[in-house]
């Protein structure tokens, strides 16, 4: 055989592998991505899967799969992945070979990740040619807020929270007038008893019984100035907000306690980006998880304004729930929202925390 024979040979085959690569290189691979889990928490370390299949005759020398990937899920060294922007992995497959690869992913803030769509390609033997196709994913993961321990929460010990998590949830009811007493400074306006005044000629104010029915509703404000319109600039006061909520909400369940979440933000997922969150006080583990889901999934982004959100409460006439606020700044607005709650029979307690690190977490009541 000439040489020219053998370059023909040459050039017709690469060119014959070429077009066969191109036109079914990717034809009857199946591909599937999903999480080990679905949910975890920040600072976990779960699984990636990569499941691919090769259900043909011809060996495919590689397929790569390429996607975009959000820069707070860590991805580790793994063989045939590289790091980046986008995350890639590469494949080698024989006729009707299947290839599971895992991936450590170190969940490192909060959210809700989803990666949408996959890149899958591949070319001959020789990457002269690429063909190229878009595969649908369905892989998903919630990361839940940073829960930490509860003496890491600046609560002071005349906390009725601090009381609630430390030691046990009894507090005055509203509804339950054990008798009269003579007024104190610092006395609610809404428990003076006028009869008893009247009668005795002096100020008398009502003494109230306690129970242990009383439900819990945490609040988290993302307005950080007066101006709701303003970006937000400290995330990471949010953060920390939500994670204390989470925290709470945590301790709260376990003892018991019917415990209800808000905040003026929206979810990732909600198009109306005018609606808040907010879950009623329930029980129960699948109730946490709810919670815990919202948290998760909360925009970086406000609804309204807080003090148009605990208008909502006031306008629906909410009483007897104990609600605590964390916040880092209280307009004037906002506490005139809050005196009326009190005076509607709640009792609403709230948590400061400054831009500062340095001058450390501040507590009103």
């Amino acid at each position: 055989m000439s040489i020219a024979w053998l370059i023909f040979l040459t050039l017709a085959f690469f060119f014959l592998q070429g077009v066969i690569y191109v036109k079914w290189g990717l034809r009857n691979i199946e591909y599937n991505r999903r999480f080990s889990q679905t949910t975890a928490y920040v600072g976990d370390e779960i699984e990636m899967i990569d499941e691919i299949a090769n259900k043909k005759l011809i060996p495919v020398p590689w397929v790569r799969l390429e996607s975009k990937i959000n820069a707070h899920l860590v991805f580790g060294q793994v063989e045939g992945a590289e790091r980046g922007d986008m995350h890639r992995t590469l494949f080698s497959l024989m006729p009707f070979q299947k290839i599971k690869r895992r991936q450590k992913v170190l969940c490192a803030k909060r959210g809700y990740y989803q990666f949408e769509t996959v890149s899958m390609s591949t070319g001959d033997a020789v990457g002269f040619d690429e063909t190229f196709q878009t595969v649908h994913s369905t892989a998903s993961i919630t990361v839940f807020p940073e829960i930490v321990n509860k003496e890491d929460i600046p609560l002071p010990s005349q906390s009725w929270l601090g009381e609630l998590i430390v030691k046990r949830w009894i507090i005055e009811d509203p509804f339950l007038v054990a008798g009269v007493r003579e007024y104190s400074s610092g006395d609610p306006m809404h428990t003076i008893n006028w009869k008893a005044t009247a009668r005795s000629g002096s100020m008398q104010v009502n003494q109230y019984d306690y129970t242990a029915d009383h439900h819990l509703m945490i609040y988290v404000n993302f307005d950080q100035t007066e101006d709701k319109w303003h970006p937000i600039i400290h995330e990471d006061l949010l953060e920390k907000a939500l994670s204390y909520a989470a925290s709470i909400a945590h301790e709260s369940i376990e003892l018991g306690i019917p415990t209800g979440f808000g905040c003026n933000s929206y979810l990732v997922s909600d198009s109306n980006k005018e609606n808040s969150i907010r879950l009623y006080p329930a029980n129960g583990h699948s109730h946490l998880l709810a919670m815990l889901d919202q948290m998760a999934k909360a925009k970086m982004d406000i609804s309204f304004a807080f003090y148009e959100f605990l208008e909502e409460d006031i306008n629906r006439q909410l009483e007897r729930t104990d609600i605590f606020i964390i916040t880092n700044i209280i307009t004037e607005k906002v506490q005139m929202h809050i005196d009326i709650l009190e005076e509607n029979g709640n009792r609403v307690e709230t948590l400061l925390l400054n831009n500062e690190e340095e001058s450390g977490d501040r507590y009103a009541s």
